[in-house]
């Protein structure tokens, strides 16, 4: 670690060092989060761990960690295909983290055998056997059946076991499980992220690293280890220990690898042989053991251990055969690989846990979630305290840099600084008045903590100084509440034989001191100000209280939790602080919550819970009435929607989302068409538009028209980022931002449209597929179209274009011709800008407003009007030449700029050489991914709203490294895209595109697909014209890519 030198360059270097560390951390985390969801979303694309174990202290606490676990599957976090198991130390006795991993793999191949998943087919005769027959072979082939399945399994395994003394109010839930909200501003509406989550979300990179070879990887509950492990590069066929290089201070209180000076160089790390570990070593010891490495660090022992291929079989065998001999796999000729750029996070104190919300990662903190907090003007909250999970009456203060998770804090309440309170439930104190009402305050510096114990109604307050450390004894250092034990003894009147007993052979500490009263809660609280030395009251009163009520120590409680209570506790609060949430936006706001992640937590509460959603449901029609004028109705009938799923009505939800689908295509036609006739989606009428009824002659207006021809070609567009942003009804309600480009293929314009009249009556419709049709009577076409109808985007442009409506054509006809030189499902705008090419070419022949504006808002309508949704951008890149960049503005009517970017013509050629357009030959279809897309905006899916945020934001960036001729930097925008465009849904891509951009990417700046994803066409940004020819190459002569790369150009005119 870098020390700076004294002075201002040094300062400004530890800056900049925090301010990377910082960046660093959100790009790892940001990372990790998508690689996780993804896994979980798709696991057939990105694997995930077939199993998920962790080690616990007790049974109690295996029985709280499978509620977490089920809990993590709901929420997705956990893939629902991972098998997910709790294994406490066997009878209760500490065994060690060794001995805890083979239990721990000895009990998952227990529970495959109980599901008999480790059998296949073929074994079927061998079960047989081994019922009536209990030969020695029998059993041994069956061990051997079992130890092939382990053998090809990804396991994740999690030590959280023992009894977080140092962190003693994270006892109860397990630290593994503390808050830590890092990104949680990303979804707001979802549960607080825990630590066990970031956890997840790490080790789902590391799963990569094993590829299709079984292993384990074992972490430690109490570390977050912040770096990309999918970089990491494991040796074959044995285990290792990754490490960090950390000062040696900290290295005193950790356990330290001591490496072999023999190294071998990776990627992003190093391996090397262990000589050696040692635990809390002094420097003295690190000195002599040669653990110092040159730059005066050395090599923390992270507990992150992974095991693959041969080593893995053996460590299997081992488990299964029931030895625990832990030390076989720490052999000498283990080996370390080391990173350097490794974020070592420990939770291991309680000022541990308030440094990591207040220091490097203060910035990805979410200071407020899920949580009850009344105005300013009557409370006083700092803006650096930490409330999660919590409701907070009116006359309460916290003070700064504090933490509040899961608790209900009442009227009259004062917490310090830096102080942490977890599971206080403060009843409300009605009977009184203000002035009279219960006071309680807890000093800075302090945790306060509720637990309820086995054959206990109360719940005991249990509280400390954040500095306390419970494993010092009286005699040496020890602290309760900040102050020395002899002060705390001397100041009280209390007696050592009140809190330890004469018999007890272990240190006197606070782990072990009676000190905690079982009594009514406020007098609990009000001893607990005594016992803090903040009570005015005379010590001859709570003195006798203390020494007569029933005690325990953290010891005890540890033994004594009822986990059931606390777990169905926590989940009945956070079900009732959604629920007042719920309530809230459906009363006073503009149903901007996603209520339909809310009603999840709701439904926790089982039958209450759906009770509760059928309230809202009634509410929910009332209050909607009152906003109708500035409340999208798409938006109220997806609340709808998501509530009636939510009261089990599934029936009645299916019949309102077609509600749902109209009520967008109307708002999309009603931003669109101001300026336009209102009978803009209206069918043919019997009589004349009144503009034209004066006019006294036979028929409308076609006997003011010649007969005429037109012609209209269009390029295809490519598009760089920013899509999603321009489709309604995010389009209609948020700005978007779009870069593109518009290119030629194969030397030629691709997509047109001949249309023509006719003196005979009636339209003719043909394509380049060899579909004619002769419709008679245009005013036969009608909403809604058929979807399956090969001719319906024409119809829709006859009627969007207003032809049909004004009967523009009644005693001449049109013939129209359209065809589009590309794919099927190509992803290149094919079917909007035919649609452009169509509406353009009606209006020219009916001599109406075909500019290129018109025409693009003309289109959004259309294809509303088709069903298959979509936006503006791809009518615009083909409309308009070049490279632009595109904003749209909400309101009506719809306001598009389009900004062409003056690229030179090095710019142009160089792009031209080095970008490969490439059909993957797998046909997509963008409705299906469009559906489910919008479906999550309009129920305010937090993630997606961010994600369409930060693409419409890349656009931005994307046009300025174009104007800066940063081929580069285009490159890195892409496949960010390309990584929300999977964020917003995993099925945009598939295990073959996936195949295709991992053989690419060593070559390439950024790749992506076009347009909404799902397969079609490819954009491959090579890093220079050279790899652009090697990788076409590579690409034309592998053939398990069946692929065809076309020849393009900018289309710079037409």
């Amino acid at each position: 670690m870098e020390t700076p030198r004294e002075g201002e360059g040094g300062f400004s270097r530890a800056k900049t060092r925090q301010k990377q560390r910082k960046a660093d951390l959100a790009a790892v985390l940001r990372k990790s989060w998508y690689h996780l969801r993804l896994s979980v979303r798709h696991p057939a694309r990105v694997p995930t761990w077939d199993a998920i174990l962790l080690t616990a202290a007790s049974p109690q606490q295996a029985e709280l960690y499978d509620w977490q676990l089920k809990r993590a599957k709901r929420i997705g976090r956990v893939a629902p295909s991972t098998i997910t198991l709790s294994v406490p130390d066997p009878d209760g006795l500490r065994i060690g983290s060794g001995a805890a991993t083979l239990h721990a793999i000895h009990e998952l191949a227990a529970h495959y055998q109980k599901l008999g998943l480790h059998r296949g087919p073929e074994d079927a005769y061998d079960q047989q056997v081994e019922n009536t027959d209990n030969s020695s072979s029998n059993n041994k082939a069956s061990h051997l059946s079992m130890v092939n399945f382990m053998a090809k399994r990804h396991i994740l395994l999690l030590h959280a076991g023992g009894d977080s003394k140092r962190v003693p109010w994270a006892n109860p839930m397990g630290k593994v499980f503390l808050p830590l909200p890092y990104l949680g501003a990303d979804d707001p509406d979802g549960p607080v992220p825990l630590l066990f989550d970031h956890i997840l979300a790490i080790a789902s990179c590391a799963r990569q690293a094993f590829k299709n070879e079984g292993g384990i990887f074992i972490m430690t509950g109490d570390v977050l280890p912040c770096y990309d492990a999918s970089t990491m590069v494991l040796p074959e066929d044995t285990s290792c220990i990754i490490t960090v290089p950390i000062t040696l201070d900290i290295a005193s209180n950790h356990g330290v690898i001591v490496a072999s000076q023999s190294e071998i160089m990776a990627k992003s790390s190093s391996v090397s042989l262990v000589d050696n570990l040692l635990q809390k070593p002094s420097i003295q010891e690190l000195v002599k053991s040669k653990a110092v490495l040159d730059d005066g660090r050395t090599l923390l022992d992270t507990g992150i251990i992974a095991v693959r291929g041969q080593a893995w079989v053996e460590l299997v065998k081992l488990a299964c055969s029931c030895q625990p001999m832990i030390l076989e796999l720490l052999k000498s000729r283990q080996e370390a690989s080391t990173d350097d750029d490794l974020l070592f996070l420990h939770f291991g104190t309680s000022s541990e846990v308030l440094d990591h919300l207040s220091g490097v990662g203060s910035g990805l903190v979410g200071r407020r979630h899920l949580c009850s907090i009344p105005a300013t003007t009557v409370s006083d909250i700092a803006a650096s305290a930490v409330v999660l999970s919590s409701k907070i009456a009116p006359e309460v203060s916290v003070g700064e840099d504090s933490l509040i998770y899961d608790s209900s804090i009442s009227s009259g309440i004062q917490i310090g600084s830096q102080s942490i309170v977890v599971g206080i439930n403060v009843p409300g104190d009605n009977g009184r008045t203000a002035e009279d009402s219960f006071k309680f305050m807890l000093p800075d510096r302090h945790c306060l903590w509720e637990v309820p114990l086995l054959g206990c109604t109360e719940r005991v307050i249990v509280y400390c100084g954040l500095h306390d450390n419970p494993k010092n004894s009286l005699l040496s250092d020890g602290t309760f509440c900040g102050k020395p034990w002899q002060k705390v003894l001397h100041d009280l009147g209390i007696q050592e034989s009140d809190l330890w007993s004469s018999t007890v052979t272990q240190d006197k500490c606070l782990w072990n001191a009676k000190i905690f009263p079982i009594l009514p809660y406020f007098e609990m609280l009000t001893l607990a100000m005594w016992l803090m030395g903040l009570s005015d009251q005379k010590t001859n009163y709570l003195l006798p209280l203390w020494k007569d009520a029933g005690r325990v120590s953290l010891e005890e409680l540890h033994r004594s939790i009822d986990f059931r209570k606390m777990c169905i506790g926590s989940s009945n609060h956070q079900a009732d602080l959604a629920a007042g949430i719920v309530k809230a936006c459906i009363s006073y706001g503009m149903l901007g919550r996603n209520l339909s992640q809310l009603c999840e937590e709701i439904l926790q509460k089982e039958v209450l819970g759906v009770e509760v959603c059928k309230d809202f449901l009634d509410l929910c029609s009332k209050h909607q009435e009152q906003n109708s004028k500035i409340l999208p109705k798409s938006r109220a009938y997806q609340v709808q929607v998501d509530l009636l799923r939510a009261c089990s009505d599934k029936a009645t939800a299916c019949v309102l989302e077609h509600k749902v689908w109209a009520a967008v295509a109307a708002e999309t036609a009603s931003a669109v068409r101001y300026g336009f006739k209102e009978h803009l989606l209206e069918s043919s009428s019997n009589v004349c538009t009144s503009a034209f009824e004066n006019d006294k002659v036979d028929g409308c207006v076609d006997q003011l028209l010649h007969p005429r021809r037109v012609k209209v070609e269009l390029p295809v567009r490519v598009d760089f980022v920013g899509g999603w942003s321009d489709t309604p009804p995010w389009s209609l309600e948020r700005a978007g931002c779009v870069l593109n480009m518009s290119i030629n293929l194969e030397g030629s314009l691709p997509i047109g449209t001949i249309i023509e009249t006719t003196k005979a009556v009636g339209v003719s419709i043909s394509d380049d597929a060899g579909n004619l049709l002769h419709v008679a009577d245009v005013t036969s076409i009608t909403t809604p179209l058929d979807s399956n109808d090969p001719f319906r985007l024409v119809k829709s442009a006859l009627l969007v274009t207003g032809i049909i409506h004004d009967k523009i054509f009644v005693s001449m006809g049109l013939q129209i011709r359209t065809w589009a030189n590309v794919p099927r499902g190509s992803g290149l705008g094919t079917s909007s800008i035919l649609a452009a090419a169509v509406v353009k070419g009606l209006l020219q022949i009916t001599e109406g407003d075909d500019s290129n504006e018109t025409v693009a808002r003309l289109v959004l309508v259309l294809e509303q009007l088709m069903g298959t949704g979509g936006g503006w951008q791809d009518q615009i890149g083909g409309l308009y030449p070049g490279i632009k960049f595109t904003a749209s503005y909400p309101g009506i009517p719809l306001r598009l700029q389009v900004i062409p970017l003056l690229a030179s013509p090095q710019l142009i050629l160089e792009l031209q050489q080095r970008l490969l357009v490439i059909f993957t030959g797998q046909v997509r279809l963008a409705h299906q991914v469009l559906q489910k897309v919008v479906t999550r905006y309009l129920q305010r899916d937090n993630l997606l709203v961010s994600s369409v945020k930060r693409l419409a934001e890349m656009a931005k960036i994307g046009r300025e490294a174009l104007m800066n001729s940063d081929i580069d930097e285009l490159g890195e925008i892409m496949s960010e895209a390309w990584r929300l465009h999977q964020e917003l849904d995993p099925h945009c891509s598939n295990e073959y595109v996936d195949r295709l951009f991992s053989f690419a990417d060593p070559y390439c700046s950024g790749y992506k697909l076009v347009g909404a994803g799902g397969g079609g066409f490819a954009l491959l940004l090579a890093k220079d014209a050279d790899r652009s020819k090697e990788l076409r190459q590579l690409l034309e002569a592998d053939s398990s890519f069946d692929v065809k790369i076309y020849d393009w150009s900018v289309c710079l005119e037409y």
